[in-house]
């Protein structure tokens, strides 16, 4: 069974909370116990129904204001996938909280008030979801029970964000109208919509197909820690030297000819292992160890690719950056540390090239800093070559997150659109 992440999107109110409760509620992912606990709330609030966005507002200032405020992780598994889910929060003072949850995400759901319509809280999130790379997109148009079901609303709104979706690079774009209160085409088939023809949201997201979007093409393998059991007690094991890591793209298999950086120096693979034992083949975002032909020296942060498809060796790269720091902005001349795949290097800020208004698309090109939750482009210098792809090719090797040197905070994250 594959695995998809998708995360939860919208303004204030439009009911995503609710949404992950009801699929959690349905799909039968909930403990008596847990529920029973949400009931009790329910009730001492003097709610009429059982409030099922209680299941995943955890923190206490989330469930007295009603709000998401933290990024709130959930997992359930029908016969047919496993589910990550990650319910992110519809402020814009917690855009940086969104762009978390989402920068993983296989899929981003968008929530939509049937009666409010597209708001610019909803522009922001879909340009942020674009901007992110996340593959697939279902706008829910929820609270269809408050407008009458209307088949006319829900076409307005779909017009409405098409226009909007038209300026994006959004390639996959479902629209379902659903009321998460209510339970409408969120697991089964509404009766209440019967000029909706499409399927629910729980079977589109039991089907949609999320095994091409995963870069196949350009193998890299970031080495993340190298295993050399030297108290071993058997001549076979002291001998052993494995490259731990995460295949961040392409097919590994034993007999392959691949190229390390920053040597350049070539090998073939001779296994390869996993905690279950050897496998043929390696892909992403499987965790592998990998034996080579030759002794080569390989540390962490290094790169294992193929001899005629490298990433680019930078350290001059340009990035759209999300700054996530309070209290401390962004500017040129900035000092921070730089930390790609498993590669940590410090990084001088040369220059901020434009602030971008994520409501209006509109590029501020007077803009002399970043501030909290903004996002730019930066051009950054870095001490050591990194080996980076643009985050367009591959989210893996073409994302990275930016540290305080002084109080070791994250800081930023930043998407790379261009290295040299």
């Amino acid at each position: 069974m594959d695995i998809l992440r998708f995360a939860t999107a919208g303004s204030v109110d439009d009911g995503k909370s609710t949404l992950i409760g009801r699929l959690l509620f349905d799909s039968k992912a909930i403990f008596e116990d847990q529920l029973e606990a949400v009931e009790r709330t329910s009730r001492d609030r003097g709610t009429e129904y059982t409030d099922l966005s209680l299941l995943t507002d955890g923190l206490r200032a989330e469930r007295e204001q009603g709000i998401t405020i933290d990024v709130a992780y959930r997992y359930f598994a029908t016969p047919k996938r496993k589910f990550i889910i990650a319910d992110t929060p519809g402020h814009i003072q917690y855009t940086r909280n969104m762009v978390t949850g989402a920068s993983t995400a296989d899929l981003a759901i968008i929530l939509i008030d049937a009666r409010k319509g597209v708001l610019e809280q909803s522009r922001r999130h879909a340009f942020l979801t674009t901007l992110l790379r996340v593959p697939h997109l279902v706008l829910a148009v929820n609270k269809m029970d408050l407008v009458d079901y209307s088949e006319t609303r829900f076409d307005e709104i779909r017009e409405e964000f098409t226009a909007f979706a038209s300026k994006l690079n959004a390639s996959d774009l479902t629209f379902i109208p659903i009321s998460a209160l209510h339970g409408d085409n969120v697991v089964s088939r509404s009766e209440n919509m019967p000029w909706y023809e499409g399927s629910s949201l729980l079977h589109h997201l039991e089907h949609v197909h999320i095994a091409s979007d995963r870069n196949l093409v350009d193998v890299r393998f970031p080495v993340q820690y190298v295993i050399r059991p030297h108290s071993a007690t058997s001549q076979e094991l002291h001998d052993y030297r494995g490259y731990a890591g995460q295949v961040a793209g392409g097919v590994l298999k034993p007999g392959d000819e691949v190229l390390h950086l920053p040597s350049g120096l070539t090998t073939t693979i001779a296994a390869i292992d996993t905690f279950d034992g050897p496998v043929e083949e390696a892909f992403a975002p499987m965790s592998v160890t990998l034996r080579l032909a030759d002794d080569i020296d390989i540390s962490r942060g290094d790169m294992i690719c193929r001899p005629n498809n490298q990433p680019h060796a930078a350290q001059e790269i340009d990035a759209m950056v999300s700054w996530m720091a309070d209290g401390v902005k962004l500017q040129p001349r900035s000092k921070l540390i730089i930390k790609h795949t498993t590669r940590t290097a410090r990084a001088l800020v040369r220059d901020l090239h434009y602030r971008l208004d994520v409501n209006t698309l509109h590029r501020d090109e007077s803009a002399t800093a970043l501030g909290l939750n903004e996002i730019g482009r930066v051009s950054l210098r870095t001490t050591q070559p990194l080996f980076v792809d643009d985050y367009a090719r591959n989210r893996l090797t073409g994302g990275f997150i930016l540290i305080d040197e002084a109080t070791n905070g994250t800081v930023g994250a930043g998407m790379i659109v261009d290295a040299h």
